[in-house]
């Protein structure tokens, strides 16, 4: 018997079991789909990071005030679970310390926090960061909207993040208009593009900056030689960690602390990608493997499936061994029947699973603006030829590892005994 005969039986043979083939097939469905869903999800959250934080130069670092011995990193204003050492504010005296690091191009000190902004006699809390405006200029990886950067001589000229400017108020903001943060008026000189970031890092869709001076003049709790934070980049971004090493040895000797008493966190875009993907690809991973159970559902349904196809078709077993069909001829039809409802589950899993994802994705874009600006057709779907490859592949084998029993009983059936079966 050619393989194009076994085929069209195979095919013939599962047509005449519609319902018990397609409620077999459902059960590969359920568990494909799961799988492809959350594996591409996955995959889209680790390019959204990637694409989030890899423009935002992997030559930036950014020294912060607080340490967490807990995750040997801490961030300025979130609550961090164990044994933490906290410290105010950074002073000049930090910012003079860094400064004789070897292999730093720039360094900005940051005073930063919430200040209540009116305008048009609408009242928000708006993150308010005071920087050096050339210093900034040389860090910030956000393009201009309209407008220009700060300069120096600038007095009361702020730029405003894409989305102070255009979601926060009423009313969108625009270049040369008054605006008052802290009870003292300001000019808008720039408005930046969405950059979608992580604040600190090129994150500057939700902030106003201007010049260091006014901004200590609104923001309260820090004095006039403090910062908030330091940002600093290094000439070469291959030797960042050797920096990062360096400013920290120096700082502790600066600030008389020990590795248990530390009071400072230097944090790096590169440094945060690397931790955020590898959580999130374990999570998809150990998600995955969960929704993988249901695909043993599905295989336990084809065994049964097969099993009661063997019991059915005995007879007609019989009749092809007596034409001279082989036992290797009738393994594979089995084989080829529990692959085709593998492969059909999977076929139809890729599809479901995609748009699943798909639709999930759109709702988080929506609901929390994950992945860049909510709304604006973000997508957290990866769709890769791998990845269907993979859940095709994986369906069509446990089909025909599932129809493996089945087939070989069929296999061994003798055709007089075949033949009398009732």
């Amino acid at each position: 018997m050619k393989i194009r005969d076994i085929v069209k039986l195979s095919l013939n043979n599962l047509s005449h079991r519609g319902m018990r083939s397609w409620l077999t097939i459902l059960g590969i469905v359920i568990g494909v789909a799961a799988v492809v869903a959350i594996l591409s999800m996955g995959a889209g959250l680790q390019q959204s990071i990637t694409s989030q934080l890899g423009g935002l130069g992997t030559d930036i670092l950014t020294v912060s005030p607080g340490f967490s011995r807990a995750s040997g990193m801490g961030f300025q204003g979130m609550a961090m679970q164990g044994a933490e050492t906290r410290s105010q504010n950074l002073t000049v005296r930090d910012l003079q310390v860094i400064k004789t690091v070897p292999g730093i191009s720039v360094i900005n000190g940051i005073a930063s926090g919430s200040v209540d902004t009116v305008y048009l006699a609408q009242t928000v809390s708006a993150s308010v960061r005071g920087v050096d405006p050339l210093a900034w200029k040389e860090i910030t990886t956000s393009n201009l909207d309209s407008g220009r950067y700060l300069a120096p001589g600038d007095g009361n000229s702020v730029v405003v993040g894409y989305n102070i400017a255009n979601t926060v108020f009423k009313q969108p903001l625009r270049i040369n208009t008054q605006i008052s943060i802290g009870g003292k008026s300001f000019n808008i000189v720039g408005i930046l593009q969405a950059s979608g970031g992580i604040s600190g890092f090129g994150g500057d869709d939700s902030a106003i900056y201007m010049p260091i001076t006014a901004a200590r003049t609104v923001i309260s709790n820090i004095e006039t030689n403090q910062f908030s934070s330091i940002q600093i980049k290094v000439a070469d971004a291959g030797t960042i960690d050797q920096t990062t090493s360096l400013i920290s040895q120096r700082l502790m000797f600066s600030r008389h602390v020990t590795n248990t008493t530390v009071d400072f966190t230097i944090t790096s875009a590169a440094a945060i990608q690397q931790t955020l993907s590898s959580v999130i690809g374990t999570l998809s991973l150990f998600i995955g493997g969960i929704a993988a159970i249901s695909l043993l559902v599905g295989a336990v349904g084809i065994a049964n499936t097969m099993y009661m196809s063997v019991l059915e078709r005995t007879k007609q077993i019989g009749t092809l061994k007596a034409l001279g069909t082989t036992n290797s001829e009738i393994m594979k039809m089995f084989l080829i029947e529990s692959a085709m409802i593998g492969f059909i589950g999977g076929l139809i899993g890729v599809f479901l699973g995609f748009i699943a994802s798909g639709t999930l994705s759109e709702i988080g874009v929506r609901l929390v603006g994950v992945g860049g600006r909510a709304g604006a057709g973000s997508s957290l779907t990866v769709i890769t030829p791998e990845l269907v490859l993979f859940a095709m592949g994986f369906s069509v084998l446990i089909g025909m590892i599932s129809g493996f029993l089945p087939a070989r009983n069929a296999a061994k059936l003798q055709p007089v005994e075949a033949l009398r079966y009732e």
